[in-house]
């Protein structure tokens, strides 16, 4: 179980290099953390766009011309596709151009029924590294997503050495209200999982962010559960709520932060035009170190 970014970092210096494919390489810093993790013996980078936009900010490494964002998407996620060990990163595209090449039905990545996001945070204030889950890509998910949304979100984390994660799904309180449809769905994904639809993990809910990381808040409240106050994947009720608590953490909590598209069947690399080359180096990280595990 990785706690920090530097120990995924460690592991991933250590991993072997491996390819990885920029969708719209004219992107300066998405450039910047490709350098970086090329430095540390991460990866091999390649970056798909226009050749001249591209020669103007690096000629470091090999680029393939494609004339649109839509060619570049396109052309990146085929070499990914036909590489064993290849990352695929967005770069100067549009989240739209660049999931229609990931989503396409016969040359694209996806493994599963829906593909989601993962944010990952390692918070000062937190013991282990939180997985956050969905605050970028389903926007109202829901029942039926939310379980693959969570079985994403297992899958990724056992990749990274959590082998059965604690998922808690939060709402504003912790009792059932049915004028509040997140808590009657947690009641129904906790169903699930008994049942054995969910796998490979513990799902308690609903509950407060408070009771799902703090230990003190469950003692004070009289709260007890085995994913009380040490939650692996925290399940946000929509897109508004995890993209919300994903940047308060990062830009009012101090936290680190990095991210990944999962349910493809290669690692993929998406994230906000405002983050920084740290933050695109982590997600880097995260990627080779998950690439060719299954």
């Amino acid at each position: 179980m990785y706690r920090s970014f530097q120990e995924i970092l460690d592991r991933a210096q250590k991993s072997g290099r491996k390819k990885i494919v920029i969708a719209g390489g004219d992107d300066p810093i998405s450039i910047k953390a490709a350098e970086r993790a090329y430095e540390l013996g991460m990866v091999t980078p390649i970056f798909v766009g226009e050749r001249q936009k591209i020669e103007k900010l690096t000629t470091r490494f090999e680029i393939i011309e494609a004339k649109s964002p839509d060619e570049a998407c396109l052309k990146a996620v085929e070499i990914v596709r036909n590489e064993q060990n290849a990352i695929l990163m967005k770069g100067h595209v549009t989240t739209r151009e660049f999931l229609k090449a990931v989503l396409d039905s016969e040359k694209g990545l996806r493994a599963g029924k829906l593909l989601s996001h993962v944010a990952v945070v390692e918070s000062p204030y937190y013991h282990k590294l939180l997985f956050v889950t969905d605050g970028g890509m389903v926007i109202k998910p829901t029942l039926e997503q939310k379980k693959f949304i969570i079985q994403n979100a297992v899958e990724f984390t056992k990749k990274l050495g959590i082998e059965k994660p604690k998922v808690a799904i939060l709402a504003a309180v912790e009792k059932v209200n049915p004028d509040m449809p997140e808590t009657m769905d947690a009641e129904a994904l906790v169903d699930a999982q008994k049942r054995g639809e969910i796998k490979d993990c513990v799902i308690e809910g609903p509950m407060a962010l408070d009771l799902a990381v703090s230990k003190f808040a469950c003692e004070m409240k009289s709260y007890k559960g085995e994913v009380a106050g040490d939650a692996d994947i925290l399940l946000m009720p929509d897109i508004a709520a995890g993209n919300i608590s994903a940047k308060a953490m990062l830009y009012l909590g101090g936290a680190k932060f990095g991210g990944a598209v999962v349910g493809t069947t290669k690692p993929c690399v998406m994230l906000s035009r405002a983050d920084t080359d740290e933050i695109k180096l982590n997600s880097i990280a995260l990627g080779v170190v998950t690439c060719g595990i299954h």
